[in-house]
């Protein structure tokens, strides 16, 4: 069998296979030359065609052929199918022509990595597929790295690299082993629960039940009733036992979100269940034994609320025998940038098909922004652009910020110290944007490797 006969369909060359979606006679006259380079071409000659190809093999780079009729027959469809393979870099093929048109245009720019006009240069395409598939591996890589790592840490969607939450990973790991309660604090929307979760996977205690519940959320008679549970007939609606949450979390963890906002009355009660690990149900007498692991948390100054006389002194003490304290974001230097694009990457599904990632002005305002509502709010704010994004990197506007909003209540005290910070954060925004690659990160900030490695030394900044 001839060199040539070999580029059509058949067994992929597990290194260079290539995608090619549109008209053959567009790539005919170089599909020889290009398979005699080590690439070997598989034809898509419709969507169908397409989506079967993605779903069945790892490409790393692909060709789609356009023409005026394939924009207008196809331009939602096919931009939809291309925009959700990420892993690919896409080149298109037009007609030189073509491009004086508006619409494809903005096609070429929001949704392919390049472009190439025909006739077909073979050597010009082929230091596009080259280039292509070298930064497409390099991403693939850097992602890879990224997802060991926070798989590494075991601690879920606590993503980030900042010195601050490293202490808190450290922190985790100390206390999850033993049976102590672990009171949690932080500002709201800090990710206390996910600390909580990962205290919990890593106890002796992982194998059993994780039981939450929000000691806020609930008015008083139902919060007793929810904890401790309640015998049939104990008051009025209550037709049948129910199991309360200690008694439910036995053999694992139960964990008390908003501690602070625990009614009195039910404070004694929880207290002599941490004394005593025995439980008694509403409208019942018999005592339980009930082996669970407390862990606590809330946003309240509870030392406050105990000298206030809002919270038991006793209690206070029974929980926080150890204790967490959960960094706001504002205070987590350099992990703006890698949680927008975790968030981005994890609501996938939800981001228009246009919508390929963050802009350089986004991610400088992110990093800059002081997040009063810490990850929660970046959360809503990344989802929300996804959304409403039009263009293909989400813009300051889309995130709902501004330069006005995102540097109110930042403040320097010296000159030195305004350098100092400035270094660390365009180090770290660096590091972030490029997924980790000094290399990449050295050329955007135009300077040496060397150069930046000794930044990175002087700051205490790890390779992300």
């Amino acid at each position: 069998m001839s060199r040539s006969q070999l580029c059509g369909v058949g067994t992929l060359d597990a290194s260079r296979p290539l995608l090619y979606f549109g008209a053959k006679r567009a790539i005919g006259p170089c599909a020889v030359r290009l398979c005699s380079e080590g690439w070997h071409l598989q034809y898509a000659e419709d969507i169908s065609d397409l989506q079967r190809l993605l779903a069945t093999a790892d490409f790393k780079v692909g060709i789609v052929a356009l023409d005026h009729q394939a924009i207008i027959d196809n331009d939602r469809r096919l931009v939809s199918v291309i925009a959700k393979a990420e892993q690919i870099h896409w080149i298109a093929l037009l007609p030189r022509e073509a491009m004086d048109l508006l619409p494809l245009r903005e096609l070429i720019g929001s949704t392919f990595y390049d472009y190439h006009t025909l006739p077909i240069d073979p050597n010009r395409l082929l230091h596009t597929l080259g280039h292509a598939l070298g930064m497409a591996k390099i991403i693939a890589d850097t992602f890879s790295l990224e997802e060991r790592e926070v798989r590494n840490n075991g601690e879920s969607e606590m993503v980030g690299t900042s010195p601050q939450l490293q202490k808190v990973f450290k922190r985790i790991r100390k206390v999850a082993g033993v049976v102590a309660p672990v009171l949690i604090t932080g500002e709201s929307g800090t990710g206390k629960e996910l600390a909580a979760q990962a205290i919990h996977r890593r106890s002796p205690q992982a194998g059993g039940p994780f039981v939450a519940m929000n000691c806020g959320a609930l008015s008083a008679n139902l919060i007793q009733s929810e904890l401790f549970g309640h015998e049939k007939g104990s008051f009025t609606g209550a037709h049948q036992r129910k199991i309360g949450r200690i008694e439910v979390a036995s053999g694992g963890t139960l964990f008390l979100d908003e501690i602070g906002d625990l009614p009195m009355e039910l404070q004694a009660n929880l207290l002599r269940f941490l004394q005593e690990k025995t439980i008694q149900r509403v409208g019942g007498e018999e005592d339980i034994n009930v082996d669970v692991r407390v862990l606590a948390a809330t946003h309240v100054n509870l030392e406050k609320a105990v000298h206030e006389g809002r919270f038991r002194e006793d209690l206070y003490y029974r929980l926080n025998v150890l204790q967490i304290k959960m960094p706001a974001l504002r205070e987590r230097i350099g992990d703006v940038p890698l949680l927008a694009q975790y968030i981005f990457r994890h609501f996938a599904d939800e981001k228009g098909c246009r919508v390929k990632g963050f802009s350089e002005d986004a991610l400088y305002i992110m990093n800059h922004y002081d997040w009063p509502g810490n990850v929660r709010e970046l959360v809503n704010r990344v989802r929300g652009a996804m959304v409403m994004c039009d263009k293909s990197l989400i813009s300051p506007v889309d995130l709902g910020l501004d330069r006005r909003n995102s540097f109110s209540t930042r403040s320097v005290t010296t000159l030195s110290e305004a350098r100092e910070k400035m270094e660390i954060n365009t180090i770290r925004t660096a590091l972030g944007h490029n997924r980790g690659s000094v290399t990449r990160a050295a050329t955007q900030l135009g300077i040496s490797r060397v150069t930046l490695y000794r930044f990175m030394e002087k700051h205490g900044i790890s390779r992300i």
